[in-house]
């Protein structure tokens, strides 16, 4: 037995979680586009921030805050508006080969980007999913074993969560990083930036409005 969650529904847990975090979605779309724009080195900084968004999301699901989160829809609108629209200031910058993420013919990293803005981008992009926040409602409680404690239950799913979504959102960054290497091969600067831009555009409509 694995403390105090049995073995059967660890690996039920970790394969269900897995397939879901694997599948791409606003944070995985999101490390594409900065592993594309930033590097993969410079895009850990938005893991950081998403991985204890993810973590507080967690951890908040099972004590049963996300009740009274998901009975105040108006906190997720202020995230979600705050946030998408400046994801879409940002597809749109990059879309017109400008701001501090553009990549220029002369410049292989950006280096001016703020490493707590980078945080903070994928803090808030965890924090106000609403998918997020109901499948951690939906998925974690059946892997609860109310005869055991709570904590050491709550510390070996949350490890495997964080540890799996950090290493999808790594496959995505680098992703992205082969693809600006192919297209750079070619001198398509722009479309590099463009296909960025759409990319952080459709992060920031879908975080606004889904």
């Amino acid at each position: 037995m694995i403390p105090e969650i049995e073995t059967s529904s660890l690996v039920i847990f970790v394969s269900t979680f897995f397939f879901v975090s694997a599948t791409p979605g606003m944070c995985m779309t999101l490390s594409m586009t900065l592993g594309m724009t930033l590097g993969v080195r410079r895009t850990f900084w938005m893991m950081w921030g998403e991985l204890l968004g993810v973590g507080l999301v967690c951890v908040a699901a099972v004590v049963g805050v996300a009740s009274i989160m998901l009975n105040y829809p108006a906190v997720f609108q202020i995230f979600k508006y705050v946030g998408g629209a400046y994801l879409l200031y940002l597809g749109i910058q990059l879309w017109l080969s400008k701001g501090k993420m553009a990549i220029t013919v002369n410049s292989a990293d950006i280096q001016d980007v703020s490493r707590r803005g980078l945080a903070l981008q994928g803090f808030v992009t965890a924090i106000a999913n609403p998918k997020g926040w109901a499948f951690m409602i939906s998925l974690l409680p059946p892997f609860i074993n109310p005869q055991y404690p709570l904590t050491p239950q709550m510390m070996t799913m949350l490890t495997v969560i964080l540890v799996i979504e950090f290493c999808c959102m790594f496959i995505y960054a680098s992703g992205g990083k082969t693809l600006r290497y192919l297209l750079n091969q070619k001198s398509n600067v722009r479309l590099l930036n463009r296909v960025a831009g759409c990319l952080m555009m459709v992060v920031g409509v879908w975080l606004a409005v889904g």
